[in-house]
């Protein structure tokens, strides 16, 4: 385990009672079967996704039944709606997908276990600079999980797709102009999608007016107009996707 972003870390063989995130896992001991952020924070104060969505602590509830706490030092908050529970590297235990910030160089994106932070991408570089996930699936089809998110989703507006690699978060593809997130709403936008028998990612363009699909082909990324956007609900009901 890594520890040197953490205060502490403590294992309690506690049954699991959450209310937030859950998914059933394969059951190894470092696979999870639910994540939740507790004990909120106001140290960093960006409020991205409005008050009351930083937190300083990051509860890990493993296959085997016990749970892991980790408390995150002064330095970084999780940033975010919720864990995101994903196969990540494809071995069939989840692990939890989670937005990361620094009070000096902003936010990343990070995988966490049953046994610590796994990978994590670089931060962004600047305090307040917060990154948006999308989601997690083979999108183009090779047999391996990429994971799609936006960065800087109200200024730079860049959907990148990484990939779990051993202890590295990969780069494999970035295009410019897609956002899913509006700065102060307490809600993420988008998804990825299957339109037409492909894994999609549909974001917003960076205006706000049109959803995007974009797809992963060949190591690049391709978009198309899928047309106007109408809020958040017309993410799921996108003639020719499911």
């Amino acid at each position: 385990m890594r520890t040197g972003a953490l205060a502490a870390a403590v294992l309690a063989a506690a049954a699991l009672t959450a209310a937030g995130a859950a998914a059933q896992g394969a059951g190894s001991p470092d696979g999870l079967r639910a994540a939740e952020y507790s004990v909120s924070s106001t140290r960093y104060g960006h409020d991205a996704l409005g008050p009351g969505h930083e937190w300083a602590m990051l509860a890990l509830h493993r296959a085997d039944g016990g749970t892991l706490f980790y408390r995150n030092d002064r330095e970084i908050v999780f940033e975010d709606t919720a864990p995101r529970l994903v196969d990540a590297d494809g071995d069939g235990d989840l692990e939890a997908l989670v937005v990361e910030s620094s009070h000096s160089k902003g936010s990343r994106l990070a995988v966490w276990t049953g046994a610590g932070r796994l990978a994590a991408t670089p931060f962004i570089g600047r305090r307040h600079r917060w990154l948006a996930p999308v989601g997690a699936a083979d999108l183009d089809g090779d047999g391996r999980v990429e994971i799609a998110y936006v960065e800087t989703p109200h200024l730079g507006k860049v959907l990148k797709v990484v990939r779990l690699e051993g202890d590295r978060l990969v780069p494999v593809a970035e295009a410019a102009g897609l956002t899913n997130h509006r700065f102060g709403d307490p809600f993420i936008q988008g998804r990825i999608a299957t339109c037409d028998d492909r894994a999609t990612i549909l974001t917003a363009d960076a205006d706000w007016r049109r959803v995007i699909a974009t797809t992963l082909s060949g190591g690049a990324l391709s978009s198309r107009d899928l047309g106007p956007y109408r809020g958040a609900e017309g993410f799921d009901r996108l003639a020719g996707c499911d």
